[in-house]
């Protein structure tokens, strides 16, 4: 039998590149995307097949699955990791920045998508694996724009399930909590750089904080923790449709569930230390 043949997403770092190892190490034939090759190369000695792709870019996404089935005639695997977080104030992130972050985070991934499954239909066999975020179930002040995407992206991923069942095609969503990744420092940096000064300034520096802080690094789960998850997903016979996993995934997206509105907003101000009173 040939190995299953695997693509995935946002591989030069963090999750995508734990979990590009993850699966070579389970004897899958990986193809680790992102769009600078020269970060990969970590990969590559580790036996990874790595490809030059924008998820924001068709023709860029259009080729990388034609040299995937042009190499290794099929596809088994797609894992959409690839995106960022923009945070700012509504008011603040220009409405450029938040169609960009929709195109990484959402579009992105639901192009790739179409892109695999006619190959995933003639085999009727396959696994679309979306990494959403505990911000896909909860919010977080100042994050109006990551979070959207994200609930998009879990709504996108239900519906999709129900679609592509027929074909023998699971879709699951991974939902990570707080990740020793290269996120959080850029979400902070990119929230100071937007609503630093302003009506927001003091909301943004607290957020800024409360995100790469030492309180909230030292409770960061490992990348590795994801991959293992993911690799868990894809060769069962029937995986959940969602796992919830690494620090505060389970906890957070629990009471949002069933706490009101307000109480988490609470929570959050709290979590945060953002003030209810503007300054």
């Amino acid at each position: 039998m040939t190995p299953p043949v695997a693509l995935v997403t946002g591989a030069s770092s963090g999750i995508g590149e734990a979990t590009a190892l993850k699966l070579h190490a389970l004897g899958y034939t990986v193809y680790a995307a992102a769009r600078r090759l020269n970060r990969m190369q970590s990969l590559v000695a580790a036996g990874v097949h790595v490809v030059a792709m924008d998820v924001t870019d068709d023709d860029s996404m259009r080729a990388g699955i034609q040299e995937i089935i042009a190499r290794s005639g099929r596809i088994d695997v797609l894992v959409n990791n690839a995106g960022y977080g923009a945070y700012g104030a509504v008011e603040d992130v220009s409405i450029d920045e938040a169609r960009q972050q929709f195109d990484v985070n959402v579009f992105g991934a639901a192009r790739l998508t179409q892109l695999a499954l006619p190959h995933m239909r003639k085999q009727r066999a396959g696994s679309i694996v979306n990494i959403t975020s505990m911000g896909g179930k909860i919010h977080t002040p100042l994050g109006a724009w990551y979070h959207g995407t994200k609930f998009a992206l879990e709504a996108i991923s239900d519906c999709l399930r129900l679609e592509v069942a027929p074909f023998g095609i699971d879709v699951v969503v991974i939902e990570p909590g707080g990740i020793k990744t290269e996120w959080a420092r850029i979400a902070a940096d990119h929230l100071r750089a937007t609503s630093g000064q302003g009506a927001y300034a003091c909301q943004a520096r607290a957020m800024a904080e409360s995100m790469v802080g030492e309180a909230s690094r030292k409770r960061q789960s490992p990348p590795q923790l994801i991959a293992d998850t993911i690799a868990k997903a894809v060769t069962a016979r029937r995986p959940k449709t969602r796992y919830a996993v690494g620090f505060g995934a389970k906890p957070m997206i629990f009471m949002r569930r069933w706490l009101s509105d307000r109480a988490f907003d609470s929570l959050m101000r709290m979590a945060t230390g953002i003030s209810r009173k503007a300054a």
